[in-house]
């Protein structure tokens, strides 16, 4: 079993099952999923997943942030759904899903196409970046060491077509080593620059270290190549479908298909040069103080991908320079929180923040720490724009790619010499101070630190009293059945994440009826949309959380009636929610029903009072301080 395998499970059942996902792959630090509709995701329960930072959409995409160990959750994800992880960005069919627009779909195909390399285009960047030191260091770039570690450093750049023909012929539903030999032969070394008769003119065109073109080509293949497997024979079909799609659109992707993909590349990077020529200083505080509002939404992706086709080519990239900063602000504010709060959790998330956003994941600083306190969160976002000031005043440039945070500030490096090492330094130093300054000066924990010699003496007194009365009622909670029926302990429910107890300790009632109670006096504190579970707050404190069946979820609030409201006080045995059990089993539900006391951890143990049955309104469970 993985070590992700339980969150993993979690995540699946609460995107809908593996039946909602149309496709998938993964960021640095979130998980991308289509689904087929997400309404019948439970993004609540994702929200306040443990191991799961936040939930966004955004893009067509439903987002589940994890963090920097994103990769192996990943995979254990892919071993969910029952897919190899290098298959999972592949179609899986779109029933019931919403139909991308032409603009949405042409960005997952590049996204889907650059995706997968982007950690291999960051090991090379940092070769690259390497090498330009070692040349200012006055290593003799004729040697043979220094000749092999820039062909290898040059290798990725070079031949990145055959990648991409890959990753695409994969996303396009082809055999993706078609897509490779695609792009090899529109790569082929001797007819690179050289003049081709062809179709009665002359083509002389070179693709290496290009982008757009073999996309282009293997998009405009994959449905030829469909065509072709539904005419051909079975017995020829494995062989003839691919050799008749190599003779024709190869050809027409070299004389035809390339050349306008890259006038359409071409045109792309002169739109956005000219914009940022316009006035780099401007643009630098525009992207440096949005850009974490792009990672927030999860659409920072698409801004900067066909940046990466001039990087690929050579051609420095500013805009690149403009998003490496805003980290260096994030983190400021982060440190700064750190060192002043008194609150052990937040200094717990906050470090580990820190460190993850030093080499550019911000994620976690962003949902963890910054969002939830917003002064905070904008005060990262003026950093940023001052760093980004910074890169337009000293019109700095990324050479090459080699990650984010620290690690990308090689990237910056002038192969060529002339490097501005003074303004990179202030780039990062100047937003880093700032935000740092601004956040420890005006920052106070949520609980009112440096403000309690304002409350009364007589006021502080009463609260504390009523806290240390509160903290007595909790010491013996009696959480009381929400339904009928037999009961097990929660080690054998089916779902690992309630059987492990990651979830709460408790235990599981196979229903006999189909209405559930209140199992105490408290509140209503989460009301899933789709009725299939339910969290109440009992008047001293106890949480519970009752979930009716395994995987109802995917019945989208089907069969269910909520009879309460989020925010609702109710009493014991008060009607919270009906669900029609019969028809669920009909369906094929396992109805075992959890019921957990979520905070179990602030008791000393939670106690089964029956292992048999259960009456709505008897005792089940019991909490000991």
């Amino acid at each position: 079993m993985g070590k992700y395998t339980e969150l993993a499970k979690d995540i699946v059942a609460h995107v809908g099952g593996k039946e909602n996902v149309s496709s998938l792959r993964h960021c640095i630090t979130r998980l991308r999923f289509t689904l087929n509709d997400e309404g019948k995701a439970d993004t609540d329960y994702l929200k306040n997943r443990e191991g799961v930072i936040t939930v966004v959409r955004g893009g067509g995409e439903y987002m589940v942030v994890i963090g920097e160990h994103v990769h192996f959750v990943y995979e254990d994800v892919c071993k969910e759904l029952g897919i190899a992880a290098d298959e999972a960005g592949g179609p899986q069919g779109n029933a019931g899903g919403k139909k991308k627009n032409i603009f949405l779909r042409a960005l997952d195909v590049v996204m889907a196409a650059m995706g997968p390399t982007l950690n291999i285009l960051c090991a090379s960047g940092i070769l690259k970046g390497v090498l330009a030191i070692a040349t200012m260091a006055g290593v003799d770039i004729n040697s043979g060491p220094y000749v092999l570690m820039s062909a290898i450093a040059d290798a990725f750049f070079w031949f990145m077509p055959l990648l991409l023909g890959y990753h695409v012929g994969k996303k396009m539903g082809m055999d993706p080593v078609l897509g490779f030999i695609i792009a090899a032969g529109m790569l082929y070394p001797t007819i690179q620059g050289v003049d081709l008769n062809l179709f009665g003119f002359v083509v002389n065109a070179t693709y290496t270290s290009t982008f757009l073109p073999v996309i282009f080509v293997v998009c405009l293949s994959a449905p030829v190549y469909k065509f072709l497997n539904k005419i051909i024979p079975d017995v020829v079909r494995s062989f003839l479908a691919p050799a008749l799609v190599m003779a024709i659109m190869i050809p027409l992707g070299f004389a035809f298909v390339g050349p306008f993909a890259n006038m359409v590349g071409v045109g792309i990077s002169t739109v956005i040069n000219t914009i940022f020529g316009f006035s780099p200083i401007i643009a630098g505080i525009l992207v440096g103080g949005l850009w974490q509002i792009f990672v927030l939404f999860g659409v920072h992706g698409m801004l900067v991908m066909f940046s990466f086709m001039d990087l690929m080519q050579g051609i420095p990239v500013q805009l690149l320079a403009f998003t490496s900063i805003p980290c260096f602000a994030q983190i400021g504010v982060v440190l700064a929180i750190y060192l002043k709060t008194k609150d052990k959790k937040l200094k717990d998330v906050a470090l580990p923040a820190f460190f993850s956003g030093v080499f550019g994941v911000t994620e976690p600083a962003i949902y963890g720490v910054t969002l939830p306190r917003i002064k905070m969160f904008a005060i990262s976002c003026v950093g940023g724009a001052i760093g980004g000031l910074f890169i337009g005043i000293f019109n700095i440039f990324m050479y090459t790619y080699t990650g984010m945070g620290v690690i990308g500030l090689l990237g910056m490096v002038n192969p060529t010499g002339g490097t501005n090492f003074l303004g990179i330094a202030l780039a990062v130093i100047v937003p880093f101070l700032f935000s740092f300054a601004v956040a420890y000066v005006l920052y106070k924990d949520e609980d009112g630190t440096g403000t309690a010699a304002a409350i009364p003496e007589k006021a502080v007194k009463k609260m504390e009293a009523q806290a240390a009365k509160n903290e007595k009622a909790a010491r013996n909670v009696t959480v009381f059945a929400p339904v009928s029926g037999a009961v097990k302990p929660l080690a054998e429910c089916e779902d690992e994440a309630f059987a492990t107890e990651v979830l709460g300790k408790g235990a599981v009632i196979v229903p006999t009826e189909g209405t559930i109670c209140a199992p105490f006096d408290g509140v209503v504190e989460n009301l899933f949309h789709t009725c299939h579970a339910i969290g109440l707050t009992s008047e001293s404190g106890c949480t519970v959380l009752i979930h009716i069946g395994m995987n109802t979820v995917r019945l989208n609030g089907e069969g269910f009636t909520a009879h309460v409201k989020q925010g609702e006080a109710v009493k014991k045995g008060q009607k919270l929610i009906t669900f029609d059990l019969e028809g669920m089993k009909a369906k094929g539900f396992v109805m075992d029903t959890p019921v957990l006391v979520t905070n179990a951890d602030e008791f000393t143990d939670v106690v089964e009072m029956t292992d048999k049955s259960v009456k709505t309104g008897e005792p089940l469970l019991s909490t000991i301080a």
